[in-house]
């Protein structure tokens, strides 16, 4: 007989739990209370700049395994395109000084030997000065394993760090910085080609997945709130919507993959993440120069990273808080003279539009990552999934993919009981 599962929330998690059980011949039945699915990775067309925009510019890395096998499984790998070669241009706006790290193609962080391919101005042994970060505890701080100064960590280090965990490295989770360092720097090239969504998030990560569970017969239901659930005897035994309600066979599971706010009223006394930090998304349409790389690094100014797509220049501003109240007008003045002096182009201020996620990432400190719940819970049927629970990264794609993953192997553990 075939099992059941529900899956409430379809943001990437959510759909990528959704995804792995429907190919593994479960009957899925997705819920999602917002009327698009995607969450925090979605696409809309925006009238300001008459463009397709992402509401966040997610970067991902060919070491992302389980992002990548999503994107293979819903037969989207090719949509994530990047350069051929794990290269990075840079930019310092403070001195003008342009560069490109280069870390190659090996499966070893080799890169650090050749002074061509390293940050300029840097040797050896300030990487060397990095390996305390690799396996720091997880009550560790960034600034207690590593200097947070000098060149390299201005050049590298710090734009890193501060894109990956969302707040200023030095009171960031060593333990997360870690994670990262090594999966990305310490793995070589092969592991750190950049790849974009270069149609967009929702075509490329989301729409797909709707499309491949409808295709196996799962159902996707929009403006549909879980509002609580019945328990009885350590599992749930019913969904309350409000409007109706479903009982959960005996065998069924349910995985939840909502925010951490939604999650923590829906199951009083789970402990999840309570600390947020902002990202700042800008996009100004406008004709990139023929000769733009698909990413730009930027140190010494407001922009941090800056992406070239067709028709569109996009900027993102991590740990944002700062910004989230400041004027739009007056915030996207100051981000366009940051990109003209980036991206070597001129000309008044375009349209534009600005994207402020206030709650983007929970604050990926030692204090909030301790507070992150794994996927099973008290309810021997319900497991929860989202990159806010303990995957062992920060906040990003990858962690969101690899959690529903984890969600649906429990869920399938259950069946071998």
């Amino acid at each position: 007989m075939q099992k059941t599962v529900h899956i409430i929330g379809a943001g990437i998690s959510g759909l990528s739990a959704a995804v792995r059980l429907a190919n593994a011949n479960y009957k899925v039945h997705v819920h999602e209370a917002t009327q698009q699915a995607g969450g925090r990775c979605r696409s809309y067309f925006d009238a300001a700049t008459n463009l397709t925009i992402d509401n966040g510019n997610h970067l991902l890395l060919s070491g992302n395994r389980h992002a990548l096998a999503y994107a293979r499984s819903i037969g989207t790998e090719a949509g994530l395109v990047g350069p051929k070669l794990a290269q990075f241009p840079f930019v310092d706006l403070s001195t003008g000084q342009r560069w490109l790290l280069d870390l190659g193609d090996t499966k070893l962080p080799l890169w650090v030997l050749d002074e061509s391919r390293r940050v300029p101005d840097t040797g050896l042994i300030d990487y060397l000065g990095l390996m305390p970060l690799i396996w720091s505890g997880k009550d560790r701080l960034v600034k207690d394993a590593i200097r947070c100064d000098g060149t390299l960590y201005r050049r590298l280090v710090q734009p890193l760090l501060l894109a990956a965990l969302n707040v200023d490295p030095p009171e960031g989770s060593a333990g997360l910085a870690g994670a990262v360092v090594r999966e990305t720097l310490l793995a070589g090239g092969q592991a750190c080609r950049p790849l974009i969504a270069r149609d967009g998030l929702s075509a490329v990560l989301v729409e797909p997945a709707i499309k491949l569970l409808q295709d196996k017969g799962a159902s996707v239901r929009f403006s549909h709130e879980l509002r609580e659930f019945a328990t009885s005897k350590g599992r749930v035994t019913e969904l309350n919507f409000g409007d109706d309600s479903i009982a959960i066979a005996p065998g069924d599971a349910v995985v939840v993959a909502v925010p951490p706010r939604s999650a923590a009223s829906l199951l009083p006394g789970l402990k999840t993440p309570t600390k947020f930090r902002a990202i700042v998304n800008a996009h100004f349409r406008f004709d990139p120069p023929r000769d733009a790389p698909p990413i730009l690094g930027v140190v010494g100014g407001l922009v941090e990273w800056l992406f070239a797509f067709p028709q569109r220049l996009s900027v993102t501003i991590s740990n944002g808080d700062r910004l989230v109240d400041m004027p739009r007008e007056e915030l996207a003045q100051a981000i366009w003279r940051d990109v003209c002096k980036a991206g070597s182009v001129a000309g008044e201020l375009p349209p534009w539009q600005i994207v402020r996620e206030r709650r983007a990432t929970f604050e990926a400190t030692p204090e909030q990552n301790a507070l992150r719940p794994g996927a099973a819970t008290g309810l021997k049927n319900l497991f929860l999934a989202g990159d806010w629970t303990d995957t062992g990264l920060p906040a990003t794609i990858e962690g969101s993919v690899r959690s529903g993953d984890r969600a649906a192997d429990h869920v399938l553990a259950m069946s071998q009981v």
